[in-house]
């Protein structure tokens, strides 16, 4: 058994269009922005969406939104996700980048939140 749930929407943006994407997101849903030191590419929009983290990510690619899972079992996640159609199409670091059926990107990664918050609203998968 193993546990997920959302975790985040990231809102991606050309990497020359980043700033202004943060700044019309920070202002169009009342979020102070609070950048990463130590990740620059992304820029947290602080209290945006109760309950999930939403960020404006600087991208290499085309603007979109895909949202972020967080497991407790990277690999089963994956595996559970591709059984229901999804494709992984990269990697990156602990990160399994899918594309779900209709196009859509999603991240699988490591649980990131409170473990507190993890355990009150993950699912349990067989």
């Amino acid at each position: 058994m193993h546990r997920s749930r959302v975790y985040a929407l990231l809102i991606d943006a050309p990497e020359s269009e980043a700033d202004s994407a943060a700044a019309f997101w920070s202002a169009a849903l009342a979020a102070p922005l609070r950048p990463d030191p130590t990740e620059p590419q992304f820029t947290r929009l602080h209290a945006a969406l109760p309950g999930l983290v939403t960020i404006v990510q600087a991208v290499d690619d085309a603007p979109r939104f895909h949202i972020d899972i967080e497991t407790d079992d990277v690999e089963a996640e994956t595996a559970r996700l591709i059984a229901l159609g999804a494709v992984q199409v990269s990697q990156w670091l602990e990160c399994r980048v899918l594309r779900a059926p209709g196009g859509h990107l999603m991240c699988v990664l490591p649980v990131h939140s409170d473990p507190d918050v993890f355990n009150t609203h993950a699912n349990s998968w067989p």
